[in-house]
């Protein structure tokens, strides 16, 4: 995973303005939070882990099938 700088926040740091790591991750996406300098949790948009949630339940032939049918207009230009 690819964790950028400018998105680290320390434990303590988190503590005591969780406000500020909040707006990090409204305008990032993602927070890390560093516990004795390592990256030890990661704070995401809920909608995001939802995302994340949804891919790891489905297998690689569902998400085929929900691809092509979501795109099939686009499929079908293709295919002309």
């Amino acid at each position: 995973m690819k964790v950028s700088t400018g998105t680290l926040v320390s434990i303590t740091e988190a503590n005591q303005n969780f406000s500020k790591v909040a707006r990090l991750v409204d305008e990032k996406g993602s927070a890390v939070i560093l516990k004795n300098n390592v990256p030890r949790y990661l704070i995401v948009e809920f909608s995001r882990a939802e995302k994340v949630q949804q891919a790891e339940d489905e297998d690689v032939l569902a998400i085929s099938a929900r691809l092509m049918e979501e795109n099939r207009e686009a499929y079908e230009v293709l295919a002309q």
